[in-house]
This record gives structure tokens, sequence and C-alpha cells, in this order.
């Protein structure tokens, strides 16, 4: 107690914990310091993590220039693209047949429209209208006619076709000379054969019992020869197949795709149609076969027309030919390796 002038007291005030103040205000400024630490650490990690994003992006880039010089392909969108398209048509083949139907009319109608306009960029005359009526007609009946009537529909088609060139080539009189008249009309004719015609073979084998399962095979072994082909042959190709027709395929990508389309095949036959192993060996070589003639001569008729794809139309893989051209063909195969080595899944 204290007191004043006046004699009256007064209480005493606490003294001022100047250590206990001081900690007060250092406490505070050593958690600053630590948040800022954290912030420096944290920064700098995240600077070197978008370095090596963007070196690795880089490298990626890099390697995707390299593949897409060397095969004229967007790799990543190719794969993507694929996988989709894949997967509708498996879909469809397991649960809706008749979408798989209007698949095929839809891809067949497509194909003439890309080959026709192909042939008339490198001057011959085609005629769109009759080529379409046909395609649709033969492919989108296929499913359900009796086979005779197909014969019917292909050749009432292909002389639509013809007498429909004849009949503009007449009318319009512009004096050209006879042998560009029959290139005119060969072209004409090639169309429907080619494309229409071999996918209503497809079609022939999906109506059968178990048919679903014989067209994943031929479908699915196509794709992997294809791919095994582009795998190894990106690997280790360095001596061309045919350098006239398709320089880019080599003989090591050849070995690739004979590797992946034996196995492939061995296994659908074995765990998905009950068939014998060899007869996977028979079915991966036979498709194998019609598969890289198919795209052979495909890469002729694009050489001879003076064009890379028919069309831009599927982003890294070119036009709906350009992915037709080794399953067309290989449908003549698996219409044979049904009739003859379906009757062994009874017996195994």
């Amino acid at each position: 107690m204290t007191s004043d002038s006046h004699g009256n007291s007064e209480p005493e005030q606490p003294a001022t914990d100047v250590s206990s103040d001081t900690g007060a205000r250092a406490f505070p400024a050593h958690l600053k310091a630590r948040r800022e630490e954290l912030e420096s650490q944290v920064a700098h990690a995240r600077e070197n993590f978008d370095k090596q994003v963007a070196h690795a992006r880089e490298n990626f880039d890099e390697a995707q220039e390299r593949i897409k010089a060397r095969t004229g392909r967007d790799l990543i969108g190719a794969i993507l693209i694929g996988l989709a398209l894949g997967a509708i048509v498996l879909g469809s083949l397991l649960f809706l047949k008749w979408i798989f139907v209007i698949l095929a009319v839809v891809a067949a109608g497509a194909a003439v429209y890309e080959l026709a306009r192909a042939f008339q960029t490198a001057g011959r005359r085609i005629d769109l209208i009759p080529q379409l009526v046909t395609a649709v007609a033969l492919v989108g009946s296929a499913y359900v006619a009796e086979t005779w009537a197909l014969w019917v529909l292909l050749f009432a088609g292909v002389s639509l076709i013809v007498v429909w060139r004849l009949i503009a080539q007449m009318s319009a009189q512009d004096g050209r000379v006879r042998r560009a008249v029959l290139d005119d009309i060969f072209a004409s004719v090639l169309i429907p054969v080619y494309i229409p015609f071999l996918a209503t073979l497809a079609l022939l084998v999906l109506r059968e019992d178990n048919g679903q399962n014989w067209i994943i095979l031929f479908l699915t072994v196509v794709v992997s020869a294809d791919t095994g082909a582009y795998a190894i042959g990106l690997w280790l190709g360095k001596h061309p197949m045919a350098p006239r027709v398709s320089p880019k395929k080599t003989w090591e990508g050849l070995g690739g795709a004979a590797l992946f389309a034996v196995v492939t095949a061995t296994l659908i036959c074995i765990f998905l149609l009950g068939l014998p192993w060899w007869a996977g060996l028979a079915c991966g070589l036979a498709l194998l076969l019609t598969a890289t003639l198919g795209d052979l001569g495909e890469s002729m008729i694009k050489r001879d027309l003076g064009i890379k794809d028919m069309s831009s139309w599927i982003p890294g893989h070119g036009g709906i030919l350009d992915r037709l051209d080794s399953i067309l063909p290989s449908a003549v195969a698996v219409l044979a390796l049904h009739h003859f080595l379906s009757p062994l899944a009874v017996l195994s």
C-alpha cells in the first residue's frame, strides 16, 4: 500500500513482467519465420516439379514428333480413337447385333463415298448416287436376305452403275475417248465389288450360330496384326517390304504382325470358340495374309491416285477405308474359316 499527499492510501499496482511480454512478441515471430521457411520449401518443390513436368513434356513431344515423322500418324490420338471405336463395335456384337449391322452399312457407305471421291479427284467419272444406293441395299440386306438374293442385288447394283455411267456419258457429249470411258466403268464396278460385297461376307458370318464370336476373332486378329506391325516396325524396322507400294512397311513389322496375329487367334480359338490350338495357328496365318494383301492393295490404289489417305475423317487414322483396307479382304478368309473349322468346336 502507498499513501498520497493527503494521507489516502492506494493499492500497489502489479509490476509489469517485461520478460513475459517479450516472449509473447517473440513466439509469433518464430511462427512467422517457420511459415516463411515452409512456403519457401513448397515454392522450391513446386518449381522443381514444374521443371520436371516441362522436361517430361518436352521429351514426350519430341518422341511424338519422331513417331509422327516416321509413321505420319498422331499416336496418342490414334490409340484413343481406336479404343473408342473398338468398344462400340464389341458392345454391338455382344449385346445388339442390329447396331453392328447399322455400323456396317454406315461404314460401307462412307468408304464408298471416299473411294468414289478419290477416283473423281484423279479424273475418273464416278456417279455417287447409284454407288451409295447399291452399297446400302447390299450391306443392309446381308443380315436377313437369302444368299442367292445377295448375288442378285450385286448384279443389279453393278448393272445400275454401268448403265447410269453410260447414259451420263452420252448426255455429256464432251468427246471423251473410249479408253477413258472404259476406265470410268472399270473404276465404277470396282467400288461395289471391293467394299459393299466384301462387307456383305462378314455379315453372312454374323448371322450364323456363334457368328458374333467369329467376327470378334477376325476383327481382333486384324487389329492385332496391324498393331504388331506398327509397334515392331517402329522399333526394329529397317528392311522395306514393298518400297514402291508402301515404303514404311518393313519385314520386321510383318514379323511382329505374324506374332501378334497368331497369339491372338490361338487364344480366341481356344477360350472363345472352343477350337484346338492349331486352328488358332491356321486362323492367325490366314487372316494375316488377307490383311496384309488388303493393306498393300489399298496402298497401291492410293499411290496410283497420288494421295496419302482416303480422307481425314478419323484423326490419327485417315479415312474409313484406311481402317477397312485390311478388314474387307479378311471377311473372305473368316467366311471360309468358319465353314471348315466351326464343326471342330462341336467335336472338341
